[in-house]
């Protein structure tokens, strides 16, 4: 009876191994997988849509890298701006904390944007620039009711582009409809830059009031220690 068994045990190893050996080396996933990888050593054969985009992203990917390099560009301008009245000779800190705040603002905008181009599988183009976004420092030494202008300006344009990179997004046609790209504007920038736009127009006015008064450079001096609060 052991023999039996022993016969029995041999012929069921031997069809289960006749089964393995049936399957093609061509079937197997490890071989699919090494052949590909030692090919993309040379070239790059494969996986040529395992990537993270989808959607329409591709139709707003490059209006984004300008966008986020705007974004970088106008950081710095709002920096020369907090520079200016950081000297001795302007001495306004309260004008200074603005810029700069606006400036670190813009900046981390900028990185944040960056980021989400790359978790939607793009790239950030760094080279992809508006001619707008050059900066002439001698445009930014400014006074202080024309660099407060100044920077709504700079806010408004830049909440404009949002605004065309939000109907873009918005599309109702298949090639351009993004709905996660419109509801990340619509989250990261628009109540914020709705905020600060309101808050520099609200500056403007009063800054306005106060240079058309009789003794302008004690307002102008109490509106720049309300600023440093």
């Amino acid at each position: 009876m052991p023999g039996i068994m022993r016969v029995l045990l041999l012929i069921t190893i031997a069809l289960v191994a006749t089964s393995y050996a049936s399957v093609p080396e061509t079937e197997e996933c490890y071989l699919n997988v090494k052949d590909n990888c030692d090919s993309r050593l040379k070239v790059d054969t494969g996986l040529a849509h395992c990537d993270a985009k989808y959607g329409a992203f591709d139709k707003v990917e490059k209006d984004l890298q300008r966008f986020t390099n705007s974004l970088i560009h106008r950081s710095f301008d709002f920096l020369l701006l907090a520079t200016h009245y950081a000297d001795h000779i302007k001495n306004r800190p309260g004008f200074e904390k603005l810029f700069r705040g606006l400036s670190d603002q813009l900046w981390e905008d900028g990185i944040d944007t960056i980021k989400y181009i790359t978790s939607r599988g793009g790239r950030m183009n760094l080279n992809n620039i508006e001619p707008e976004v050059s900066t002439d420092k001698s445009n930014l030494e400014l006074y202080e009711l024309h660099s407060i202008g100044k920077a709504l300006d700079i806010e408004k344009k830049l909440a404009a582009k949002v605004f065309e990179l939000h109907k873009q997004a918005s599309g109702r046609t298949d090639e351009h409809h993004d709905a996660e790209v419109a509801h990340h504007l619509e989250e990261k920038f628009m109540e914020k830059q709705r905020d600060t736009i309101r808050t520099l127009a609200g500056h403007a006015k009063d800054l306005n009031s106060i240079m058309s008064s009789a003794d302008s450079s004690l307002g102008l001096y109490l509106f720049d220690n309300y600023l440093q609060e």
